[in-house]
């Protein structure tokens, strides 16, 4: 009976989700989670074969770093962007392209998901802008780092219409060529905003968001994008949430209707938030 009550209480949410779009964002942090990777997957699955249509932007900045450290290139960041020279960035699109996507568009097709792993620089799907890194007011050149510009949604759209996963590594152009390592949380923000998405979820290493990090209590399960822009003006928000959620509301601006932030190191959390009332990290609504 309790297997049943649980079925009832997705069954809702099934109806609800049937034919909408999900951007999911797969942490790079989370990927060496081996039960936690093999329930993601699972989760997947499961979504695509309830109606929903699913979009996948993953990154996989440890396993750069892990690649980087065997070739004996080094490595720096900062305020959090890695400096990536030329010789960096092959590393960067080879990994990122080359091995994660396809891992991951693999496992799922072991699944029997007709999953197509893709580069931002295909098709133009990423175009991207050079940007720079600051500290103490300094504009520091770090190299093959961009910015999103433009999606190409209608590549996006031709998948889904042809009942293809989307697999998407944050790799990205602009029109001279060059090419850059976007962020991965803003690319999969873009690409939910440009299909104004039911919803953007973000699988990090991170519960979700709390009023006092030292304080399991005070857990946000739900918030509006303004309460959210309020927390952010009090400074209730600090260190590496702050980018994310201004990550969120951008996202919700431009045309996602939720932002979902929840824990991919526990198994099924991307089940638990979408088919249960309870859900399991912090959502933020865009109405």
């Amino acid at each position: 009976m309790e297997k049943v009550e649980i079925l009832i209480e997705a069954l809702p949410y099934i109806k609800k989700f049937y034919g909408k779009t999900f951007i999911i964002k797969y942490g790079g942090s989370i990927m060496d989670h081996t039960e936690a990777k093999k329930a993601f997957f699972e989760d997947i699955v499961l979504l695509k074969l309830v109606g929903i249509n699913v979009i996948i932007i993953h990154g996989g900045g440890p396993s750069i770093s892990n690649m980087l450290k065997k070739l004996n290139i080094s490595s720096e960041f900062i305020s959090g962007l890695r400096v990536t020279d030329k010789e960096t960035m092959e590393i960067v699109e080879m990994v990122l392209s080359g091995k994660v996507n396809k891992e991951i568009a693999g496992e799922l097709c072991n699944h029997g998901i007709s999953a197509l792993g893709i580069s931002g620089r295909d098709s133009n799907l990423i175009r991207a802008k050079k940007i720079f890194a600051s500290r103490e007011d300094e504009e520091i050149d770090i190299g093959c780092v961009g910015e999103v510009e433009e999606i190409n949604k209608d590549l996006i759209v031709d998948l889904l219409e042809k009942r293809h996963v989307p697999v998407i590594s944050p790799v990205g152009s602009d029109y001279a060529g060059n090419i850059y390592n976007v962020n991965a949380d803003y690319a999969a923000a873009a690409i939910s905003s440009s299909l104004n998405a039911e919803k953007l979820i973000l699988l990090s290493d991170v519960e979700g968001l709390y009023m006092d990090i030292n304080n399991p209590e005070t857990f946000i399960s739900q918030a509006t994008s303004v309460e959210i822009q309020k927390y952010l003006y009090e400074g209730v928000i600090s260190g590496g949430m702050i980018p994310k959620m201004q990550c969120c509301i951008k996202a919700i601006q431009n045309g996602t209707k939720d932002v979902h932030v929840i824990d991919g190191r526990k198994p099924h959390s991307l089940l638990l938030e979408v088919f249960t009332d309870d859900g399991s990290g912090t959502m933020i609504r865009g109405i």
